[in-house]
């Protein structure tokens, strides 16, 4: 025999949890039924049970569900409750939580929303991606209404007052009973071919599920997601959602309360702008005082209150420069005047003219060639002698060739 772990009731009573908690039919299921031993608790919730002809389930409804019924449940009445099933722990029992509950009849409806609802999700008509931002500051809201009513009112009223910038553009529908849904449709198409609105209202006051099923309608619902215009959804009152709802761009509890959304106040706007400019205001103030003062404390220099104290200064500095660069100019030149004359004695030394100062002459022929042999001349030919002080004009008795002096070329 294979030994197995022995486990406790209350981890048996988990496992049995955690396994129906990811059941996807448990976890989003409408069951209908009769309701038998009902009670509305103090505390806002309500504890019953679900009949059949052959089987019975436990199910509590808590008080933020409970609050949005539209009927008193009886013991007897017949529903269509949504929700999940799981077990209560502590009891080991599994039972219904609901989250919304309706009478049978309108229970159908219910059945037919949910699956409606669930196929268009599926979809992607109710996907956040696909959702279009309102505009800031429409020139022009659409309302899709009733013509007559208190939601058209309502609209009106809440638009005047918030933001009187804004038109109205109201295309009257029937927003219930026959054709009421081709009616919606057909408004929502218009505004789109004819641009004819920054942002539209689609909506109507509270009723019953059955007055509001227009708004639950497969060609409403595509018509709102094929809009290219920002749809704001306002059906019924707060505890009314409709497919509408799912498939607009923004939904709103009720029509004042899409008035409200869909434009700014301008009260508020005013508060921002006057915010602003007093900001603007005080810091340009701000900027004037930094400038005046930097212009006083310019002002009180001594340059600007007795420009000759400046005058005296700069012409002292200018003195000393001019004695400065004086100096330095006479220096410059004596040295260059040292220079030069150390090279002037270096040239004389080296210069023909200096040889003849010494005693030296030079000999040239009588084309002006200097003679630096006895080979470059013959008797009888005429020479010149040059000496420091002029010329001597002779001719060559005879030559004779000698040993080169030592140091003479």
């Amino acid at each position: 025999m294979i030994e197995k772990q022995a486990l406790s009731v209350t981890q048996v009573n988990q496992y049995i949890k955690e396994v129906m908690n990811r059941d996807t039919v448990l976890t989003d299921i409408l069951v209908k039924g009769e309701l038998s031993n009902f009670k509305a608790h103090s505390s806002g919730h309500m504890y019953m049970s679900l009949k059949d002809e052959s089987g019975v389930m436990r199910a509590v409804m808590f008080r933020s569900s409970a609050a949005k019924l539209r009927f008193k449940p009886q013991n007897g009445m017949k529903v269509v409750a949504h929700g999940r099933i799981t077990v209560y722990e502590r009891d080991g029992q599994y039972q219904l939580y609901i989250d919304d509950m309706q009478q049978e009849g309108i229970g159908d409806l219910y059945v037919a929303f949910e699956k409606l609802k669930n196929k268009l999700n599926a979809e992607g008509l109710f996907d956040p991606a696909h959702k279009k931002p309102l505009p800031k500051y429409p020139k022009k809201v659409g309302v899709i209404t009733a013509p007559t009513g208190a939601a058209i009112r309502d609209i009106i009223n809440v638009l005047s007052r918030r933001f009187s910038y804004s038109d109205v553009v109201l295309y009257p529908v029937l927003v219930q009973g026959e054709n009421s849904a081709a009616s919606i449709v057909e408004a929502i198409r218009y505004f789109n071919r004819t641009d004819g609105a920054d942002v539209l209202i689609v909506g109507r006051g509270g009723g019953s599920i059955e007055d509001l099923w227009s708004f639950n309608e497969e060609i409403v619902a595509r018509a709102i997601y094929d809009s290219h215009i920002p749809i704001v959804s306002a059906v019924g009152h707060e505890i009314d959602f409709t497919i509408s709802d799912f498939a607009a761009d923004l939904r709103a509890p009720t029509p004042s309360a899409a008035a409200e959304l869909v434009v700014p106040s301008q009260n508020e706007l005013m508060d921002k702008f006057n915010n602003v400019y007093s900001r603007l205001y005080s810091q340009a103030n701000r900027i004037l005082e930094r400038a005046k003062l930097m212009l006083k404390s310019q002002a009180e220099r001594p340059v600007l209150t007795d420009p000759r104290l400046k005058l005296n200064e700069q012409r002292i500095y200018l003195d000393r420069l001019y004695q400065d660069l004086t100096g330095a100019c006479t220096d410059l030149f004596r040295g260059k005047q040292q220079a030069a004359s150390l090279a002037v004695s270096r040239l004389d030394g080296l210069s023909p003219l200096g040889a003849l100062h010494r005693g030296f002459s030079v000999t040239e022929d009588g084309n002006g060639h200097v003679i630096r042999s006895v080979k470059q001349t013959a008797p009888g030919e005429k020479i010149s002698i040059l000496v420091e002080d002029g010329r001597i004009l002779a001719v060559t008795e005879k030559t004779e060739e000698t040993t080169a002096l030592s140091g003479v070329e």
